[in-house]
């Protein structure tokens, strides 16, 4: 089995890791830190990401520059990508920390009269804890792209996995002894260190990598500012669209009402990373076809190949979330977060598109066609804020929401599709055409999640048993009247292997 199969295979243990333990641990935190607490948390952590623009964007044009040196074999020429871009985020890394103390000072202009006394204080140590922790992040991304690149992600996605399992089970001991949100974000800078060394050693022992600060090329500086420019905009585009409403809602509302939207949107976070599992290993297979052929057939195949596994996947966690959601979260954060229900489905349904056509953010990348995107995007972010201020004056965390729901379907549906079909070549109506083909599968689920949907769960058990028993019926359902077969082999061969 090769490296990308078995990145699969991880990337997606790894994420359900990360679900499982979220599940198991996040009612606990919420018990322990309370909800002004846990919102508070959530609106430092808001404006902290603030600061991951700094990157501006740089990080996502390693692979582009990378391609073209090593596709002339110019090993010297890799050396100097990969000093140039060390120096470059150390520096940033740099910046990161001054900006950050700016921030510290002003931090009581930055929140308002939203917070109390005690709060003010709290925040003070969580936005500095968090600042390091970014700020060590930037370096590390150059590590963790040479590895992508060299498609190690075996060890990349195990690395992950286990920072999944280490998190919960370091945290908690913190949070017994009264720690509170301090000490979440104490374990989360170790695991942070903890990560960088690791890809580190990684790269200089194992993959032996090449780090040259001679004859550095930054005369590139300026056409990987052009390339990288629109990426900076994508970046301002989902810190406006993840982070402002948590930003407004602390200002207009209070904690509390940031820890509803917390909630819903811990959630759509979830979704939205477990999409990214099979998109992330195929960057390099997307870079090689446009460096070598550029040719749109075979791109429309692989954007399509992938699309369906993703729609499979996500289908079953939104349909399933739509069933069981409401009950799921009373059970699991208590019902004072039931509100976090419809703030989480009016997140993740607009998503849903995006998500399984992930992989077009990387042919665009590829193609260096990813401008237009930007800039239409950066707009409809823009409208999303005046959007939502008044929606938040009139339905609270719901309203923060419905206002990103507007954005993210003129944006990511509606646009998106037009421009994949019309200006990067993406044959759009094959795509839908293969989606579309899984409707018929949907009829008996859909069918018995109503039917499941209407039951009172007295227990989490009981709960436990209608997802699971929603879940087969799903995925044989799929697998009847939906797999092609090439999907069908996917799953009958290790079944094989097994057996045989």
């Amino acid at each position: 089995m090769n490296q990308k199969k078995v990145g699969v295979i991880i990337s997606y243990a790894g994420q359900m890791v990360y679900i499982l333990t979220g599940i198991i641990y996040t009612p606990i935190m919420l018990r322990l830190l309370g909800q002004s607490e846990y919102g508070l948390y959530q609106l430092v952590s808001s404006v902290v990401s603030y600061l991951s623009l700094l990157s501006l964007g740089f990080g996502a044009s390693y692979m582009r520059f990378y391609s073209r040196k090593k596709a002339k074999n110019d090993d010297d020429g890799v050396a100097r990508v990969n000093g140039m871009f060390l120096v470059i985020f150390c520096a940033i890394s740099i910046i990161c920390i001054l900006c950050g103390i700016i921030m510290i000072i002003n931090i009581k202009k930055i929140f308002g009269m939203g917070l109390t006394s005690s709060e003010y204080s709290t925040a003070k140590i969580l936005m500095s804890l968090m600042i390091i922790n970014l700020a060590l992040t930037f370096p590390n991304s150059i590590f963790n792209s040479i590895i992508t690149s060299q498609e190690k992600f075996l060890f990349q996605k195990s690395l992950a996995l286990l920072q999944y399992l280490l998190n919960p089970f370091l945290t908690l001991p913190l949070l017994i002894a009264g720690y509170g949100s301090i000490g979440i974000v104490v374990i989360s800078t170790l695991l942070t260190i903890g990560v960088l060394i690791s890809n580190i050693y990684y790269c200089m022992k194992k993959i032996q990598a090449k780090f040259s600060f001679q004859n550095l090329e930054f005369s590139t500086l300026k056409e990987m500012w052009v390339f990288t420019f629109f990426i900076f905009l994508n970046q301002i585009v989902d810190q406006i669209n993840w982070s402002v409403d948590k930003f407004l809602l602390g200002r207009l509302v209070g904690t509390v009402s940031v820890a509803i939207y917390g909630v819903g949107a811990q959630i759509n976070t979830l979704y939205i990373q477990f999409s990214s599992s099979v998109s992330n290993v195929f960057i390099p297979k997307v870079n090689r076809i446009v460096a070598e052929s550029d040719d749109d057939n075979e791109l429309t195949i692989l954007f399509t190949r992938v699309g369906r596994i993703q729609f499979i996947i996500m289908s079953l966690i939104l349909s399933g979330f739509v069933f069981f959601g409401q009950s799921f979260i009373e059970f699991w954060t208590g019902k004072g977060y039931s509100g976090a229900y419809p703030i989480a489905l009016l997140l993740i349904i607009p998503v849903t598109v995006p998500l399984i056509q992930n992989l077009g953010i990387e042919i665009q990348r590829a193609k260096n066609k990813h401008k237009a995107r930007s800039v239409v995007y950066f707009f409809v972010a823009i409208a999303n804020i005046f959007i939502s201020i008044p929606l938040i004056r009139i339905f609270g965390p719901a309203g923060a929401a419905l206002g990103t729901t507007l954005s993210l379907v003129a944006g990511n549906v509606i646009f998106m599709n037009w421009y994949y079909h019309y200006k990067l070549g993406i044959n759009i109506k094959y795509f839908w055409k293969n989606i579309l083909s899984f409707l018929p599968a949907f009829i008996v689920p859909v069918i018995v999640g109503i039917i499941l949907m209407n039951i009172e769960y007295r227990n989490i058990i009981i709960l436990g048993i209608g997802i699971i028993l929603y879940t087969i019926i799903f995925l044989c359902s799929m697998y009847l009247f939906g797999f092609n077969v090439e999907e069908k082999e996917l799953i009958k061969k290790p079944i094989r292997k097994v057996f045989n």
